[in-house]
């Protein structure tokens, strides 16, 4: 699986085609939003009904990037359950899942402003967290610089031999870094829209989800982009 290496504070990182972020000095791994429970929640709160399968998925995608960085540390940045319920009432298989990956390593739950509580299943639970004069939040602070964030779900429409498709993507300034949406059953947030083309300086950054991951000038509305 090919990454994309790249420059944030002055330390090296790598996108990964799954939307995991490594950063290799820190023998870190970081994703965001896996949104766990999500069918769940919506099954109680008599939303449409979704296969079941959501957990399990994303979990199996994070082994694959756990086996294949091995990080001493790995960090959620929040939004890891789509409530404080779906968190309780995780399935006993996707509960199981999550052991393995968790065994022998540090592993942050960030706060998000679905799960805002601690949970059951172990690990630290922090509102932020901060490695080498960088810190790592779940929603953006305008008024910050050196963060790593998630929240907005950022994506990218891009045209490809003639048609117009839609790319969950890493956000990238010389300020902040924002994660795409891990989880399987999670939307995006257009990069054009006003809550990320406002929050990301001129001259920022996608990265494409792909194998490998594409960088490109993000993408902004007509009157954004002068």
């Amino acid at each position: 699986m090919n990454t994309l290496p790249f420059t944030f504070a002055g330390e090296t990182f790598h996108a990964r085609p799954s939307g995991a972020l490594s950063w290799p000095a820190q023998g870190l791994l970081c994703v965001s939003d896996l949104h766990l429970g999500k069918s769940e929640r919506m099954a109680r709160r008599g939303g449409p009904m979704l296969p079941p399968y959501e957990g399990m998925e994303t979990l199996a995608k994070l082994a694959e990037d756990i086996a294949a960085t091995d990080p001493k540390t790995v960090i959620c940045l929040g939004d890891s359950f789509d409530d404080s319920a779906a968190a309780e009432a995780l399935d006993e298989e996707t509960s199981e899942a999550l052991g393995p990956l968790m065994a022998g390593r540090r592993w942050i739950w960030i706060e998000g402003n679905h799960d805002p509580g601690p949970v059951s299943v172990g690990g630290t639970h922090l509102a932020t967290v901060t490695l080498a004069g960088i810190t790592f939040r779940h929603i953006a602070d305008p008024e910050k610089t050196r963060e790593i964030s998630g929240h907005y779900h950022p994506k990218a429409r891009v045209a490809l031999r003639g048609r117009s498709l839609s790319r969950r993507c890493f956000l990238v300034d010389d300020r902040r870094l924002v994660l795409p949406a891990y989880g399987t059953y999670t939307g995006g947030l257009s990069c054009d829209r006003p809550e990320l083309s406002g929050l990301m300086a001129p001259g920022a950054r996608a990265i494409l989800l792909g194998d490998p991951p594409v960088a490109l000038p993000m993408p902004r509305a007509r009157r954004d982009a002068g």
